[in-house]
């Protein structure tokens, strides 16, 4: 796993939040530190152990039937809010040391990412946040002031992000919008005296006058900190490394995938040997392979997303020209006619879309949501066979070009059984875990070589 690919695993983290976690580190608990020499060093190790701890710590957290918030968040409960000053008619408001307590009690509603332009939709609910602080209320005549109150229910809060590489080329965030609506709300100013009643009767006619004049403040403080965050993220993921402008990162990624899918010894791919007998008949196929499954590219656009507690990634790829080879023997009444041969064949794409979800409860097994594929022209050259050659040629080129969209119709719904049976191998939970204790002994040193064997 490269540079840029852990950089878009982060990206995906971020999109949960996560990145708010990465991004915090609570050293009160180190009671030695080491020589300076070795500070980056010790710093590193530290980040690592407590990376483990958080990701246990999230997996524990959604075994829960209704999760809230997220373990370690660096979300400031209370937030601090900023002074405000505002016109209300009868005189001016001003609110301070205002203080919103409930952000850390979130439920995590949607996210909807896209991973070619780096940019993120999220959405979270609070049951309820109150917003507490001191007021004074002044007009020419007369000032008072106390303590307010403000409870708002059912609190959404929506927002989006977006990351870009920046000349030095280095990803940064490039913008934040966000924004707060709420069910209901009731506001309790304390010892108005003589002001009470105008003033009920301003807040039962503008309801939301109070909590617009706070609004703007509490979205740009929750900006900086945001940035701030997942920016520093960033910065520790990818290091020193640089992106080109010129291609997104997410397509590094891909490239990068290719070069390890031909270092991993998968193009040339050489398929097992293949042997069926039926009655009297049988059929071998050895010696096959097939060229060109590193050739994958993205279609569309890669989204990743979360909705009611289960991540789900759809993902468009296609193939270029692809090749196989492949000896034949075919043999009728246990050898008494033997017939054998070369095969070879041409596949102009190979597409496919395909869409699988994952329960942020990870003891839970992957699903396959959809499949569907599609084949470009087919071109097969037989010999070997005699006369046959031609009627097999004949029959494998022309019939499966003619009735393709029909023979992708049957194969997808047997390809998803197919792959839903190794899908239920998998133990996402389990995979995780082992990973997270890999990379402690090890650290970043084991991210160029980390392997999935899922031994399906």
């Amino acid at each position: 796993m490269k540079k840029t690919e852990k950089l878009l695993v982060l990206g995906f983290l971020t999109h949960y939040y996560l990145a708010l976690v990465a991004g915090t580190a609570d050293n009160s608990n180190v009671s030695e530190i080491p020589d300076p020499s070795t500070v980056s060093d010790y710093n590193k190790e530290v980040a690592e152990n407590q990376l483990s701890a958080q990701i246990f710590g999230l997996i524990e957290h959604f075994h829960q039937a209704d999760p809230i918030g997220l373990p370690g968040a660096p979300v400031p409960d209370p937030f601090s809010v900023p002074d405000v000053k505002k016109s209300v008619g009868i005189g001016t408001l001003t609110l301070q040391n205002t203080l919103a307590y409930g952000m850390s009690k979130f439920r995590l509603k949607y996210i909807k990412t896209d991973l070619n332009k780096l940019t993120v939709k999220a959405g979270i609910q609070l049951d309820q946040m109150n917003v507490r602080g001191n007021y004074t209320l002044s007009s020419l005549f007369s000032k008072t002031q106390g303590p307010f109150t403000i409870v708002l229910r059912n609190v959404f809060v929506k927002g989006n992000a977006s990351l870009a590489v920046e000349r030095d080329g280095k990803i940064r965030t490039k913008d934040i919008q966000m924004d707060i609506s709420f069910g209901n709300m009731a506001v309790d100013f304390q010892n108005l005296g003589f002001f009470a009643g105008i003033f009920q009767s301003i807040i039962n006619s503008a309801p939301t006058l109070v909590f617009d004049a706070i609004k703007p403040l509490l979205l740009s403080e929750a900006y900086v900190q945001i940035s701030q965050e997942i920016d520093s993220s960033i910065e520790t993921v990818s290091g020193d490394h640089r992106f080109p402008n010129s291609i997104s990162p997410l397509d590094m990624a891909i490239s990068d995938a290719r070069k390890k899918v031909r270092a991993l010894g998968y193009d040339p791919y050489k398929v097992k040997d293949y042997n069926h007998t039926v009655g009297l008949f049988e059929m071998k196929m050895t010696n096959t392979w097939i060229t060109g499954v590193s050739s994958f590219y993205r279609v569309g656009e890669i989204t990743v997303g979360v909705n009611n507690l289960t991540i789900s990634i759809g993902m468009q790829i296609g193939t270029q020209k692809v090749l196989g080879a492949s000896q034949w023997e075919v043999s009728f009444g246990g050898g008494m006619i033997t017939r054998s041969g070369n095969i070879q064949f041409t596949i102009d794409h190979i597409k496919a879309m395909f869409e699988v979800s994952q329960s942020l409860d990870m003891r839970k097994r992957p699903e396959i949501i959809d499949l569907q594929l599609e084949l470009g022209n087919i071109q097969v050259r037989c010999d070997g066979a005699g006369t046959l050659d031609y009627i097999t040629e004949f029959l494998v080129n022309i019939l499966p070009n003619l009735l393709r969209y029909q023979i992708m119709d049957a194969l997808e719904n047997p390809a998803k059984l197919r792959i839903q049976q190794m899908m239920n191998k998998i133990d996402v939970e389990k995979i995780i875990k082992e990973k997270v204790v890999e990379y402690e002994k090890n650290g970043m040193n084991m991210s160029m070589s980390m392997n999935f064997d899922f031994k399906f």
